[in-house]
């Protein structure tokens, strides 16, 4: 007589699972999946790379010993070094002849904000042309920009600073929500809402900056994933905290007290504000694990509304792209799928270091914002922690049991789990000048992550050929 199992494990698909459990057995599901196409050989070679384990080790401890100070308020002119007629966006390098809608609307408004035409719509030809204009990376000047990402030369930047290397990085104000450069509109209030932060914003948080005690960002960032954000999409108790530690010095700056209180009333009512210094906190970390030889970690992940691209801590400056995705989400009043941008923004470099889409656990309400479930919430989390290296200590989630963040990106994880990275963001509207149409979920295009393992195995086989007696 055969005894009857005391409980079955099911790999793989939960049919047989469903089957066993019906005849009232325990079954424990394990989700497996085979590795994505066509990656086995590179996975062989990857994973016999000597180097590989140590400089994982050392690519996350270098990412999790920053910590990002706000030191300064400035021109891009003055610390990015942009000359009249250079413009910085999101996301891998790009042409004109082939940027999105929001991407030549931002570009667009910052030719108008520079003086180089008068009407936004009068730009088009300028960068057609290209003689006289020039595009580049924010990534490529240690600066990340959300959404479109256009920074120009006369635009404000945050100034971050890791004190025990003086590594700095580099992002502008942000606009708050709706009709903004960011998301691609050019109607003369946004141009007004730009030159009100050049002229008093910027000049007025460059006082406080100076004059307050250091700002520390990646302390703010702890306390505020124990407060319900997830610093992407949800900045509110950061972006107050900001205010608490700045406040004090706006006030006793001697700028005019109607136009303190107007940057008071602007910060306090957008609280989103705070994101501007989360993004270029996680580069600052990240860019701290860069060109470490045989490590597979992803230290960028950046969209252009075009294409989707990743840097590897192993593989220097290049970029592995693919088509930039739709996300799936919530819209704003009548727009719907068919007025959406693909993903666009620096602001996945959020998901890069562990936190936004990756720490939605910590922030159960961001799926009012995003859509989705709680639940969806708390097993996105979890299930980050399948790709990643390991956990950041300082940044934990409180109903996971103070768990770390899933942080360290694995392209090797990724390619042998299939489990994408999660990203939580907004959507632009696909025709330049709309701005804002929700938020969304979306996850970067598969093939990225085969690309750079590709490249990876090239220089593992490299290596392991050199070590090789002739």
């Amino acid at each position: 007589m055969t005894a009857t199992p005391s409980t079955v494990v099911n790999v793989g698909a939960d049919l047989f699972a469903d089957a066993v459990e019906a005849q009232a057995v325990p079954a424990a599901r394990v989700d497996w999946r085979p590795p994505m196409t066509g990656t086995e050989d590179d996975l062989v070679a990857v994973a016999a790379d000597p180097l590989r384990r140590e400089a994982n080790e050392r690519a996350l401890a270098a990412m999790l010993d920053v910590t990002a100070t706000l030191v300064d308020v400035a021109p891009a002119s003055e610390v990015l070094g942009l000359q009249r007629g250079e413009f910085l966006h999101a996301g891998p390098p790009i042409g004109w002849e082939r940027a999105s809608g929001p991407l030549r609307g931002g570009l667009m408004a910052g030719a108008a904000l520079e003086g180089l035409v008068d009407d936004p719509e009068d730009a088009v030809p300028l960068f057609e042309a290209g003689t006289s204009v020039s595009l580049e990376p924010c990534h490529h000047r240690s600066a990340v920009g959300p959404m479109a990402g256009v920074v120009t030369p006369s635009m404000w930047m945050f100034v971050l600073e890791d004190q025990a290397t003086g590594r700095r990085t580099y992002c502008s104000l942000n606009e708050g929500l709706g009709k903004v450069l960011r998301y691609g509109a050019y109607s003369p209030d946004v141009l007004t809402r730009l030159r009100w932060m050049g002229d008093v914003l910027g000049p007025l948080l460059r006082a406080a900056v100076r004059g307050a005690d250091d700002v520390d960002v990646t302390g703010i960032l702890t306390q505020m994933l124990q407060m319900g954000d997830e610093a992407h999409n949800r900045n509110r108790a950061g972006t107050l905290m900001l205010l608490r530690d700045l406040s004090p010095a706006m006030v006793t700056s001697g700028f005019d007290a109607a136009d303190v209180a107007q940057a008071l009333r602007f910060i306090g009512g957008n609280d989103h504000f705070f994101l501007n210094l989360a993004m270029p906190a996680c580069k600052l970390a990240l860019d701290a694990a860069r060109d470490i030889e045989g490590s597979t970690m992803v230290v960028a992940m950046a969209r252009n509304g075009t294409d989707f691209g990743i840097q590897v801590a192993g593989t220097g400056d290049e970029w592995f792209t693919g088509p930039a995705q739709l996300a799936d989400g919530l819209y704003l009043g009548s727009y719907g799928p068919d007025d959406a941008n693909p993903d666009i923004g620096d602001s996945a470099i959020t998901e890069t270091a562990g936190i936004g889409g990756f720490a939605m656990a910590t922030a159960p309400a961001i799926v009012r914002f995003v859509g989705g479930s709680v639940p969806d919430a708390l097993a996105t989390t979890r299930r980050m922690h399948e790709i990643t290296l390991g956990e950041n200590p300082r940044w934990s989630v409180p109903v996971l049991e103070f768990q770390g963040t899933p942080t360290g990106i694995d392209v090797t994880k990724v390619c042998r789990t299939g489990i994408l990275p999660q990203i939580n963001t907004g959507m632009a509207g696909r025709v330049a000048g709309v701005g804002q149409v929700g938020a969304g979920l979306v996850t970067p295009p598969a093939e990225i992550f085969p690309k750079a393992l590709a490249r990876l195995a090239e220089l593992s086989r490299g290596r392991a050929d050199a070590r090789t007696p002739a």
